[in-house]
């Protein structure tokens, strides 16, 4: 009988290699959300919100090479225009690789510094002129 309770005494003590290998197992589990799942969430992430601020007039290149114009968008496709001769063709958003965005800001400012250099140079060129003319009284 003594036996007996001695041997189940000696079944219930913790199995140390047991325990650490399921925190091995935790911390791998850890450090594979930490380097792989969580910058490809935040990758698609992007590129869902890239695709979503597609707008007409953005250069656009697809994952199968095809770069065109957006002249049109619906749901969930646009239409592209590639080429000089005018071809449309329409794609699903989620085949979009690339956008290049048109900054009308900087080309406006950019006509706007330069009206203002033209500007100068036109008032500096009349107040030559009436300097050069004799008074006439």
């Amino acid at each position: 009988m003594l036996n007996m309770l001695l041997d189940t005494a000696s079944t219930t003590t913790y199995d140390y290699s047991s325990i650490s290998s399921v925190v091995l197992l935790v911390v791998m589990l850890l450090v594979m959300y930490l380097f792989v799942l969580r910058p490809q969430k935040k990758e698609q992430q992007k590129a869902e919100e890239m695709r979503n601020s597609l707008q007409i007039g953005d250069t656009v290149t697809t994952i199968g090479g095809v770069v065109g114009i957006v002249v049109g968008i619906k749901d969930d496709t646009i239409l592209l225009e590639t080429g000089s001769d005018r071809v449309k063709i329409r794609f699903v958003k989620s085949a979009v690789n690339s956008v290049e965005k048109l900054d009308m800001t900087s080309d406006v400012k950019t006509a706007a510094a330069a009206n203002k250099v033209e500007d100068k140079k036109k008032k500096a060129d009349d107040k030559k002129a009436e300097e050069a003319k004799p008074e006439e009284k």
